[in-house]
């Protein structure tokens, strides 16, 4: 058997018909049935407070922050969905961040990979502040593939339940957790 990783995945929208978190409920789908080795773990950041240094109490964080810190921790590699606002990361999703970069930072030597839906360009700038916040944080980001949905060009992408629907980006997101899973296992050695 070949060798597995554990991945969490994070959704920079909070909307309950994220079309971001369709494509999270796809990753899991497809490394339940077509990928060999991958576990992918959905974690909800809407309960994360706002970052405030004033909640660290004696080097401990919020019960919510800790909880969030230990699934990073306990990950091989992240998957993050970003939706592009203003041309850059959600509120939410760089909130998350700044909590696991608090000392010790969690982020540091994690693989990860970007795949975003919206409108336009998919998300892309999206993908391209989140590699500048990476490069701090240590975060290796696989190059590629690239993955941007714009999620409203005909034909349809997502179902009314937000669910991907469309063949081609199902195989593109395929590739994804692929490069990702080869990615994780080559920097721990194991490929």
């Amino acid at each position: 058997m070949a060798p597995g990783i554990k991945v969490v995945a994070f959704s920079g929208s909070l909307r309950k018909g994220s079309y971001n978190k369709g494509l999270i409920r796809s990753a899991i789908e497809l490394s339940k049935g077509t990928i060999e080795g991958v576990e992918i773990e959905y974690v909800d950041i809407s309960a994360l407070p706002m970052l405030n240094t004033d909640l660290e109490k004696e080097g401990t964080f919020p019960p919510e922050v800790e909880d969030f810190r230990q699934k990073i921790l306990g990950a091989d590699s992240i998957l993050f969905a970003s939706p592009e606002y203003n041309y850059s990361v959600t509120a939410p999703l760089k909130n998350a961040i700044d909590w696991a970069s608090r000392p010790p930072n969690v982020w540091a030597g994690k693989p990860a990979a970007i795949v975003s839906a919206g409108g336009g360009h998919g998300g892309a700038k999206s993908h391209y502040h989140l590699r500048q916040i990476g490069v701090f944080l240590d975060l290796h980001f696989i190059n590629k593939p690239e993955f941007f949905l714009n999620a409203f060009q005909p034909p349809a992408k997502f179902n009314s339940d937000g669910d991907l629907i469309d063949e081609e980006a199902k195989n593109t997101l395929k590739e994804i957790i692929v490069s990702l899973k080869k990615f994780t296992l080559l920097l721990q050695g194991k490929n």
